[in-house]
């Protein structure tokens, strides 16, 4: 009869091993998007609080032209900016299946694309009026930069690129920091409470760059999130929601700046 046999010095048993291996790939993830996001948004607010004057009279750009007065340059900067952006989200799929689930297990596939669109749009249309509402008042006490979301050049694909901008940066934020980081921290053994601090948080670091307005605003946005996921199980819904917001903000900022005068500019 075979005698049994002692795991290797040095091994770990396969729970553990998952665990680390989660752990791990989780870091890097985080490190390779939206944890570096956060690390440099935190860079920037210690500046722009160093900086003599308020946050008000300074001010954070988003889609700025990345090739000034070379248009077909600063398109193919804008279109592999956006692509590169998704890589990340690219590995977490890779990395859901691996673990033989895949990204319909957080909600993000076409299985019910109505319910998703009319969710979001809903949620949109509640979180877009007050967040509008929350910058403003943010930056009329001092607590927010002037937040400038497109500095783009009048040309003909200016509006395309926002729109895609915009799911872009709805794609990965809900993907990683909803979906995929919350399912990860639960198999990692963090509470509800725990998980849904730690993702609300993350949210708000990356934002930072706004100003505390922005942080404190998309921290509650997160916790929002976070419970309508926990309820719906899909982030299917957060996505259209984000990309309708993201797309209000920089469509009509190009829309309307220096047009209206409730509508700060730089």
């Amino acid at each position: 009869m075979q005698a049994e046999t002692g795991p290797v010095a040095g091994s770990f048993p396969v729970e553990r091993l998952s665990r680390r291996i989660f752990r791990d790939e989780t870091l890097l993830v985080l490190a390779l998007s939206l944890g570096a996001s956060g690390v440099s948004a935190l860079i920037s607010f210690v500046g722009s609080v160093t900086k003599p004057g308020g946050l008000k009279d300074q001010a954070a750009t988003m889609n700025a032209s990345a090739a000034p007065g070379r248009p077909w340059l600063d398109l193919a900067w804008q279109m592999f900016g956006i692509t590169t952006a998704l890589v990340p989200v690219a590995l977490v799929a890779h990395f859901l299946l691996r673990e033989g689930a895949g990204l319909r297990t957080i909600g993000f596939d076409r299985t019910r694309p109505w319910t998703d669109l009319g969710r979001g749009a809903v949620i949109a249309a509640v979180i877009g009026s007050t967040g509008i509402a929350f910058y403003l008042v943010a930056r009329g006490l001092g607590f927010n930069l002037t937040v400038v979301p497109e500095a783009l050049p009048e040309v003909w694909w200016k509006y395309p690129v926002l729109i895609l901008a915009a799911i872009q940066n709805a794609v990965l934020e809900e993907v990683i920091v909803v979906g995929y980081l919350l399912r990860r921290m639960g198999q990692l053994g963090w509470t509800p409470v725990a998980a849904l601090a730690g993702s609300s948080v993350l949210r708000g670091s990356y934002h930072l760059y706004q100003g505390i307005g922005g942080f404190v605003g998309n921290m509650a946005m997160g916790v929002v999130f976070v419970l309508l996921y926990r309820r719906w199980g899909r982030v299917g819904p957060l996505v259209v929601a984000h990309s309708l917001l993201d797309i209000g903000a920089f469509v009509g900022y190009a829309l309307l700046a220096g047009k209206v005068g409730w509508l700060p500019t730089a």
